[in-house]
């Protein structure tokens, strides 16, 4: 495939502007004015909309924030929140900053086709569905809604999925010991109903984050989507890179964002993943 070299040069452009205005934002604190659109354009050399492409990437990034009238601003510290959970509990770290939740819904019902899927179950079995607002330090992050099967847990009361470690509550109430959760993530955008919890734009960008727990004894216990705000949460992995001639060489082994070839075969590489929760301004 051939690549029109104009929009390859306005796209490498446009990425060394977008680099120059980082090295602005490191060099501030957050709630620092950054130079008008005018004075960038001047300095860096480019024209107004190759400039305002840059900003926007940024802006939705969350490390800019435009205020009509005023100018543009370095966004907010964001605070982390690994995504690696304690070998002693299921629960991951909690992040900074206050967390608090609103009870959107509570009901128990029929699980229905596409959950009694994931949760391995009759579509007729009940189940135990909850839906609340996560909120940091008062301000909306994500959307959770949690199916819990009922039959393992008929007694789980109201308080326990609102209040401290569900899988403790599991563990020390219901005798139920979960062992593993797997969990996915990728992007999506929000609807118009999800915007308005959320006090985003519709169709804002944001992460989908599924996730499916099992006990000891290989059963499923829950099943969780989520949906946190594009703007103010992302991933970021560490990745440990080390070569030991004991580990055999894999030639179709690759692990995401890691280009093939980079790594002699069979090197492992481990990592950890974090997420970071912007706070407001």
């Amino acid at each position: 495939m051939e690549i029109d070299a104009a929009t390859s040069g306005a796209i490498l452009k446009r990425e060394r502007v977008r680099d120059a205005i980082l090295e602005l934002i490191e060099a501030r604190r957050p709630g620092d004015a950054i130079p008008s659109e005018r004075t960038l354009c001047s300095q860096l050399g480019v024209s107004r909309p190759t400039l305002r492409a840059a900003v926007d990437e940024l802006v939705v990034a969350g490390l800019l924030v435009r205020e009509h009238g005023r100018g543009m601003f370095v966004a907010a510290e964001k605070i982390t929140q690994e995504l690696v959970s304690d070998p002693n509990s299921m629960s991951l770290p909690q992040a900074g900053g206050v967390w608090t939740s609103r009870l959107l819904e509570l009901r128990r019902h029929p699980a229905g086709a596409r959950v009694s899927r994931k949760l391995r179950i009759s579509p007729a079995a009940e189940i135990l569905y909850v839906a609340r607002l996560r909120l940091v330090d008062g301000s909306p992050i994500a959307i959770e809604h949690l199916h819990v099967r009922t039959d393992l847990a008929p007694g789980l009361t109201s308080d326990e999925l609102q209040q401290g470690d569900l899988y403790e509550h599991l563990r020390d109430r219901h005798d139920i010991r979960v062992s593993e959760a797997v969990q996915s993530i990728e992007p999506t955008v929000v609807t118009r109903a999800e915007a308005e919890l959320l006090q985003v734009p519709e169709l804002s960008p944001a992460l989908l984050f599924e996730r499916l727990t099992t006990d000891t004894r290989g059963r499923a216990v829950e099943y969780v989507h989520s949906l946190y705000r594009g703007d103010r949460y992302r991933i970021v992995s560490r990745l440990t890179l080390s070569a030991h001639d004991e580990h055999p060489t894999t030639e179709d082994g690759h692990h995401p964002g890691i280009p093939p070839g980079d790594f002699t075969g069979g090197d492992p590489v481990s990592f950890s993943t974090r997420g970071i929760v912007q706070q407001n301004t």
